[in-house]
């Protein structure tokens, strides 16, 4: 059986695994305390695609759980020690051809402070609560780049 294609990424009380699988039938996915297993059929040549996972720290597996759609199988492990970073997804540092990090989704949660975080939302609130001309929800760009430029302005002045 072949590895399905899978990305990772940590957050502060939880890991997530996305496997990338479309249309996928007989999906099965095993938790242990410090392992994940997966496992299902993929698409029109149903292709059987396995993985087993050594995790690098163990996981509540009673709270973990995960979600399939028609175009992959999202597993959400629940940390059993909420707080701790994870730096790898793998108990072994080895590289696994078939996994990666997912940066879409990645966050450095460990650096947040509360204080930088309400800055965040404050900024975020006063962007909403403006209006007119550089309403950034109504930005018309166009080809010649003149908004990009009202925009570093813009951003030139707040930060």
């Amino acid at each position: 059986m072949l590895p399905a294609t899978a990305k990772w990424y940590d957050r502060r009380d939880s890991v997530f695994i996305e496997f990338c699988v479309a249309d996928s039938k007989d999906v099965k996915v095993n938790f242990d305390k410090t392992k994940c297993g997966f496992s299902c059929v993929a698409g029109t040549d149903n292709v059987k695609l396995e993985n087993q996972i050594d995790l690098f720290e163990a996981i509540d597996e009673n709270e973990s759980k995960h979600n399939r759609t028609d175009r992959s199988v999202l597993c959400y492990l629940r940390k059993a020690q909420p707080g701790k970073a994870w730096p790898r997804l793998t108990k072994e540092k080895a590289k696994v051809s078939w996994l990666s990090v997912d940066f879409n989704n990645w966050k450095d949660w460990e650096d947040d402070s509360d204080e930088e975080m309400g800055n965040f939302d404050q900024f975020s609130n006063m962007m909403r609560n403006m209006g007119g001309e550089d309403d950034l929800d109504n930005l018309d760009v166009d080809a010649d780049g003149a908004d990009d430029v009202r925009l570093n302005k813009f951003l030139f002045y707040f930060l």
